[in-house]
This record gives structure tokens, C-alpha cells and sequence, in this order.
């Protein structure tokens, strides 16, 4: 089998047939089985993947267990040479697979490989990333990266993206990987329920000697956010807001140290504490002021609720 492609879905009955046609459409000449796992969709997508996708292997969660551990499931049932993680919301070219394939067939260091992203109106997205650190974070938060001109912002856009690059990780709404990385690293760490599963997994890869590659020479077509718009107890802006902070904070707990995710925690409430006064000076409205205060407020929450980012919370 040349490929595995493995689909998590949460309440996008109406881009699962998109998806999965473009995807078909993409692997005529290629090996293919597709994997798909509905996280308790309270949409249409139940019935719609039995009645319409019976062909593929399906796994039905009776509770929404997160992106990284509903990939996880699929673990035991790969057979392909490579295994692509695939969003319902994400449409392959009909030569994505195949240009992809043929390159890490021809690059045996790369371990993983990300796509050039698009959204709808052509505009690029973000598809090439530095590792996040808590110096960068600071920078962005609070409008300083302009006066760091050397310092690695997460998504550097200022560079042609015409040519295939190394860079520390690519977003997993395409993310192609090779089958002994697996085997070697595993998948998504459980702990994140959703947010930085391939931070670290690429972290662990590159680790583990692997590289991570951009390729540009076809695109995806990602419109992004529409499991987050559907119905269901994680489509509030706060609860997903809740979710990255305490992802962010697991994140450098285990791969940088207590002493690092402390420092992060403390130049988090020195941003808002800027931006705070920022907003203050302009006489901007009293509840985007305090709104600084509150999220303060919950990054100390979750950093004593993770017990000092050592524990998920769900």
C-alpha cells in the first residue's frame, strides 16, 4: 500500500463528499486507503459517512476525544508506505499525492512533508513555521517583532515561496509522513486535545534525526476554523482559547522545562500588561482593557489547573 490517509471529522457533514472526491480524485494511480474517524459529530455526518463512505475504514467516538488522539486510533491500522493527515475542510490538486510521494520517495531524510496553502481567494496562507519559543510569542503579543528584525517569527511570510525548503514544522491540515517515523516516534502525543499535536510531533521528529520539508510545487486549498463554526460544546472563542493556552503551555513543559513554561507564563502577563496599557492611553473601551486582565487571569488558571503544565485538563 503506497498510502494511508487518515480524515478526522467533527461536524462537517457538508465537506466530507469535497474532501474525500478531491482526494480520490488525486490517488487513481496510487494505492490508497482512507481511514476516517468522526470525533461525535451531533451534525448529519453519521449517518452520511455509513451511508456514503462504507468503503473506507470508519471509527465512530461516542465523545469528541480531541484531533491528536482520534488520529491516534487509526495507529494500529496503517498499512501504507506513508500516511497522510487530511482535513475535512483542506482540498487536494489533482496532483498533490503524487508530486508529494514522488518527492520524499526521493528525499529519504524527510520525514515529514507540508504543502503551499491557499485559502480560498488564492491567498497564501501560512505554511512554513519556525518552532514557537517564548521569546517570539512575547515579540508578536505585544507588537515588538519590528524592532527584531532577526528573530524567527512563527509565520515568516517575507520570502517567495516558490521553492522546496527544511523548516521545524507545517500545519496538519496536510501532512504527509513517512511510515518508519512512526514507528520510531509515534503519532500525537495524547496529551494535547486540540492545538500543537505536530508542533511537537515535528519537534520529536527532528529530534529523533528526521527533517521536515515545505514543497510548493502544488497546493491545498484550506479554508480552515469550520469545525470550530459547527455545533457543539467546543465553538465558543473562549473554550478554544482556553484549549491553545493549555496546549502552549504542556508544550514547553515538556520540551523546554518548568523554568522555561514559568518564564512564558510571566512574559504572558507582561505582554497584557503592555498591551494593557496601550490600549489605556488611546482611551480604548473599558472591556478591551480588562479583557487583557482576564486572559492573565487564565493563563495562571490553567498553569496551576495543568498542575505547572505537567497534566491536560481533559
Amino acid at each position: 500500500m503506497d498510502l494511508t490517509t487518515i480524515i478526522v471529522n467533527y461536524n462537517t457533514a457538508n465537506l466530507l463528499d469535497k474532501c474525500i472526491s478531491a482526494l480520490r480524485d488525486a490517488t487513481q494511480t496510487i494505492s490508497n486507503e482512507i481511514l476516517i474517524v468522526d470525533n461525535a459529530s451531533k451534525d448529519e455526518s453519521v449517518g452520511l459517512l455509513q451511508q456514503e463512505f462504507s468503503d473506507c475504514k470508519l471509527i465512530f467516538n461516542d465523545n469528541n476525544i480531541g484531533f491528536g488522539r482520534a488520529n491516534n486510533q487509526c495507529v494500529p491500522f496503517i498499512s501504507g508506505r506513508y500516511v497522510l493527515l487530511l482535513n475535512t475542510d483542506a482540498f487536494v490538486s489533482e496532483e498533490t499525492i503524487e508530486k508529494t510521494i514522488q518527492y520524499m520517495d526521493e528525499h529519504a531524510s524527510c520525514g515529514i512533508l507540508g504543502v503551499k496553502l491557499l485559502c480560498r481567494n488564492g491567498e497564501l496562507q501560512p505554511s512554513c513555521r519556525y518552532f514557537p519559543t517564548i521569546w517570539n510569542i512575547f515579540l508578536h503579543s505585544t507588537g515588538l517583532q519590528r524592532f527584531f528584525k532577526a528573530n524567527q517569527a512563527i509565520d515568516d511570510m517575507d520570502w517567495a515561496h516558490d521553492e522546496a525548503r527544511k523548516c521545524d514544522w507545517v500545519p496538519g491540515c496536510y501532512y504527509l509522513i513517512r511510515g518508519e517515523l512512526i514507528e520510531q516516534v509515534g503519532l500525537f502525543d495524547p496529551r494535547y486535545f486540540l492545538y500543537y499535536e505536530e508542533v511537537d510531533h515535528c519537534f520529536a521528529a527532528k529530534k529523533a534525526g528526521w527533517e521536515v520539508h515545505f514543497y510548493p510545487h502544488t497546493s491545498v486549498v484550506h479554508i480552515g476554523g469550520e469545525s470550530a463554526k459547527s455545533v457543539g460544546s467546543l465553538t465558543s472563542g473562549r473554550q478554544l482559547d482556553v484549549l491553545k493556552i493549555e496546549s502552549e503551555l504542556l508544550y514547553f513543559r515538556k520540551n523546554h522545562g518548568r523554568a522555561v513554561v514559568f518564564c512564558h507564563v510571566l512574559l504572558i502577563t507582561l505582554s497584557d500588561m503592555i498591551n494593557l496599557a496601550k490600549k489605556a492611553l488611546k482611551l480604548r473601551g473599558k472591556s478591551i482593557v480588562l479583557g487583557y486582565v482576564k486572559h492573565s487571569y487564565l493563563v495562571w488558571s490553567l498553569y496551576f489547573k495543568t498542575r505547572f503544565a505537567t497534566k491536560p485538563t481533559r
